[in-house]
């Protein structure tokens, strides 16, 4: 398929890029990269993935990352529209999947109303990654028939305002997406909410990448076991009977370190 018949100009694709590893990205992902003529791109996409643009391609950040923005979502969404706008084909890659967490509906509304056409390709996202790295589910019969996702991510010194009595079902997977800084208080909340806290945990760290760090315990000890994690490092928590699971025995072309931050439970590496 041509370029234009891809991507035809003036079009914006909204594209997952997984979680960082490019061999984790879609076929069709990768074929609308090699399509655009300009990628707009987040913080946290992976150096592998942004390889496959094409040189002859403007390649922008506008990533946002603890904190520092480069550009606020009003801004990016102007950018998109004026590179539409320019006839160029455009892709907008976003770390994960663009429909969670990623104010995917915020771009989608303001190009939509400048009569843009907005498409979105699929994406990997961290939760599904860090599991099948951990060699765990995300779900469990008979243990855990649910998952949830939220964010941890918050304006300000606005409070963390989850349904933490919902979170708190035995019954179900909770991955807290951003959670690090929040990670004490996450614990002290489900577990004020009646959550065990002897839940265990998985604490994922740079998923899918060399640097990845996959941290087990329990959810009491939460904020000690993000304690070694950098401000600046992605960071995934599973909260749930189903990450209880010990690493399969599964290979791959990277060699994963998992710790165990309990000194009831074993190392593995």
């Amino acid at each position: 398929m041509r370029h234009d018949e891809l991507i035809p100009p003036g079009t914006v694709w909204l594209v997952g890029a997984g979680p960082g590893d490019p061999d984790l990205l879609t076929r069709k992902a990768e074929r609308l990269i090699a399509a655009a003529d300009i990628v707009f791109h987040d913080a946290l996409v992976g150096a592998g993935v942004l390889d496959l643009v094409p040189e002859a391609a403007e390649l922008v950040s506008v990533g946002k990352r603890s904190g520092r923005h480069s550009k606020d979502q009003g801004g990016i969404n102007d950018l998109l529209l004026a590179a539409a706008r320019a006839g160029k084909r455009v892709v907008r890659l976003k770390g994960g999947d663009p429909s969670i967490f990623g104010r995917s509906a915020e771009e989608i509304e303001h190009l939509a109303r400048a009569g843009i056409v907005v498409r979105i390709c699929p994406g990997i996202t961290t939760a599904s990654a860090a599991a099948a790295s951990a060699g765990s589910s995300l779900t469990l019969r008979g243990l855990a028939r649910g998952l949830t996702l939220v964010t941890a991510h918050v304006r300000g010194d606005d409070p963390l305002a989850l349904d933490w009595a919902a979170l708190a079902d035995p019954g179900g997977t909770v991955g807290v997406y951003m959670g690090r800084a929040a990670a004490g208080e996450i614990a002290r909340s489900l577990i004020a909410a009646g959550r065990d806290a002897e839940t265990p945990v998985l604490v994922a760290v740079d998923v899918s990448l060399s640097t990845e760090r996959l941290i087990r315990g329990k959810l009491s000890a939460l904020a000690f076991l993000v304690a070694t994690v950098s401000d600046d490092a992605p960071t995934l928590l599973l909260i749930g009977e189903a990450v209880a699971t010990p690493p399969s025995a599964v290979g791959g072309e990277r060699r994963k370190v998992t710790h165990s931050m309990d000194p009831e439970q074993p190392r593995f590496a």
